[in-house]
């Protein structure tokens, strides 16, 4: 469908949500790259930078909401869109022109399905990552009719429903993403979501041990740099490897620590003698 054709059409209306916290240096490119939508909501989580006033500024809805895991955030933030069509876009993801394009054919065509995953590509350390499962790399829907799409309330990773009889479709044209903006915060990141992914586990039945830490860290990090060929991105792709690795490996760590009480170390009563 051509541009003139879309305007000649009855325009269907999309709300775009950005989930953030600190994201000061990211957050106005992806405002920018979705600049053409109806409404744009930031669903921030009290950040203590200028993440929020930086939206307000560019002219976005700015909600604020604790933030009690990525599942709840994201289903409060969908209530909060007005409009029938839905993006979500992360504060690393720029939206590109050819999927601008495609999103407005698909939320004007009466022939549309009900949700659709996108296409990403990560740019890291000066090259685009081909393999290590970054390419193309798919999350949940993130074209989606409001009411369609709802989230479980996980701490991450978070397990979703798509409510609709249809299969869901799948963009051609990539959004870009900056996963990691510098080597610190493949670290930081590490360190929040092996947290987050503990408590996630705890909510289970599974067993905890430092030997089944080690056992998937390792598992985690195989697969990413082996088996997905995450070797011939060089440096890059045995970095993000080596991330996973340890995340995967500090999310049973935690798991087994808390799981024994031993989660904070000043507790400890020292041995006599």
């Amino acid at each position: 469908m051509s541009q003139q054709e879309i305007k000649n059409l009855k325009v269907s209306k999309l709300s775009v949500y950005i989930i953030a916290f600190n994201e000061e240096e990211k957050i106005k490119q992806a405002l920018q790259s979705v600049e053409w939508a109806d409404e744009i909501i930031v669903a921030d989580s009290f950040s203590t930078d200028n993440t929020a006033l930086i939206a307000k500024e560019f002219g976005a809805k700015v909600i604020q909401i604790p933030f009690n895991g990525f599942g709840e955030l994201r289903n409060i933030a969908i209530k909060a869109c007005s409009h029938n069509w839905i993006f979500s876009l992360d504060s690393d993801e720029r939206c590109t022109k050819s999927a601008k394009e495609e999103i407005q054919n698909i939320i004007n065509s009466k022939d549309s399905l009900d949700a659709y995953y996108v296409p990403r590509r990560n740019y890291f350390m000066g090259k685009w990552i081909r393999h290590a499962g970054f390419y193309p790399d798919f999350r949940q829907p993130q074209i989606f009719r409001k009411g369609v799409l709802k989230f479980k309330n996980d701490a991450v990773h978070e397990r979703y429903e798509v409510i609709s009889n249809k299969e869901c479709g799948y963009l051609n044209s990539f959004i870009n993403q900056v996963p990691f903006k510098n080597l610190e915060e493949v670290i930081h990141k590490s360190n929040r979501y092996s947290t987050l992914g503990a408590k996630k586990l705890q909510e289970t039945n599974k067993k905890s041990g430092m030997s089944k830490a080690l056992l998937h860290g390792i598992w985690a990090a195989f697969t990413m740099y082996i088996l997905k060929l995450g070797f011939l991105d060089g440096w890059p792709g045995f970095i993000i490897a080596l991330g996973n690795f340890e995340g995967t490996f500090y999310k049973y760590a935690k798991f087994y620590l808390k799981d024994k009480g031993l989660d904070s170390f000043l507790n400890t009563k020292f041995p006599d003698g």
